[in-house]
């Protein structure tokens, strides 16, 4: 049903007002007569032949104020890793998250971290070395 445009839509409801049966009207419009009970009905219940929230997916897992949370601890510790990020901010929700969604959330707000190179101390014989 969900695959039906309006104006089909529109044409279901259309010829249920003018009086053409369930099954005349699934037999001109080539659809099948569930999905034209299923409009009709929705329409005497709800006076519309479409719905609003229509694929919607799963609610998020963090909610704003969530995000403003990990946005100051991110903030805050700058050089820390998404394992520390993630357990200090599981320490301030109800539902713990995983690392996974943490890094999700900072790459959804723009923040992207990269691996600091460990570079190697130059001793003043390593100095010497690179002068020769």
């Amino acid at each position: 049903m969900c695959d039906l445009s309006d104006f089909k839509r529109g044409q279901i409801v259309g010829a249920q007002l003018t009086g053409v049966s369930v099954t005349q009207t699934a037999e001109l419009l080539n659809i099948s007569r569930a999905t034209v009970s299923i409009v009709i009905i929705t329409y005497t219940k709800h006076g519309k032949t479409s719905s609003v929230k229509r694929n919607r997916g799963r609610n998020p897992k963090l909610s704003d104020r969530d995000r403003r949370t990990l946005k100051i601890i991110v903030a805050r510790q700058h050089k820390t890793t998404a394992t520390k990020m993630t357990a200090e901010l599981n320490t301030h929700l109800r539902n713990p998250v995983s690392i996974k969604t943490v890094r999700r959330e900072i790459h959804k707000v723009n923040i992207h971290r990269k691996a600091t190179i460990v570079k190697p101390l130059i001793t003043d014989t390593n100095a010497k070395l690179r002068k020769k």
